[in-house]
């Protein structure tokens, strides 16, 4: 058996996509925990590994040509662990390309506006002083709907994200969709993608990997030392 990853995590959605993912592949893996609201993200030890101060990062000591390397950003993670192990990634260019696409989409679309829809919708009016903008919630809330109105055509067409077919892209959009009601979004119309969180919700590997650490997830409304770290300028 490989010597184990070191997985570097918090439990979030970005986090929960390589838990999932070294889960479902069967990797090992020793856990670190990088706590946001406390600024782990920021010491010097894990900026070697993360230089943009954000988990999930891993460091896997049998890397290319047996070499240790440390990995961050979550979708470089999930390519680099599916051509590690030949799973979750296709069997063709032509799902590679799918794969890729899909998991581009959750990268620079679906995670950047579900995540700004939380902090407007969620964590910005709790803030002190509030920071109730009702602009900013309409655009966020507005845009991940038609997002998700773009997954849920997809998976009319296919049993899984990127096709008839399990992978990285799954993984990496699940985390976010999982959380659509805190987006103030609604399944009533969207049946195809309530019935593929029904499925990912069902796989063990899935259950395992965002089960990890889950004690730890905190709400950050209510902790203004963290809403400090998280939201605050820094350089």
């Amino acid at each position: 058996m490989s010597a184990p990853i070191d997985l570097y995590f918090w439990p979030t959605p970005n986090g929960w996509k390589i838990s999932i993912a070294l889960e479902e592949m069967d990797l090992p893996y020793d856990l670190h925990l990088v706590d946001i609201g406390a600024g782990d993200q920021f010491k010097p030890d894990f900026l070697k590994i993360a230089p943009n101060n954000r988990m999930p990062a891993i460091v896997d000591p049998d890397g290319p040509e047996g070499a240790p390397i440390s990995i961050f950003e979550s979708g470089a993670i999930l390519q680099y662990l599916a051509r590690k192990t030949g799973k979750f990634y296709g069997h063709t260019a032509r799902d590679q390309i799918s794969v890729d696409q899909w998991l581009m989409w959750q990268m620079g679309g679906l995670g950047p506006m579900a995540g700004q829809a939380h902090h407007f919708l969620k964590y910005a009016p709790a803030m002190d002083p509030p920071n109730d903008l009702p602009y900013a919630k309409d655009r966020y809330r507005n845009e991940t709907a038609r997002l998700y109105g773009v997954l849920d055509r997809q998976l009319a067409e296919h049993e899984f994200v990127a096709g008839d077919f399990y992978s990285i892209a799954d993984m990496s959009i699940w985390g976010w969709a999982s959380l659509w009601e805190g987006q103030q979004q609604t399944l009533d119309d969207k049946p195809h993608m309530a019935r593929w969180l029904k499925t990912m919700g069902a796989r063990p590997g899935v259950v395992r990997g965002r089960a990890l650490a889950a004690e730890k997830r905190g709400d950050f409304r209510k902790d203004s030392n963290a809403q400090n770290v998280l939201f605050q300028k820094r350089s």
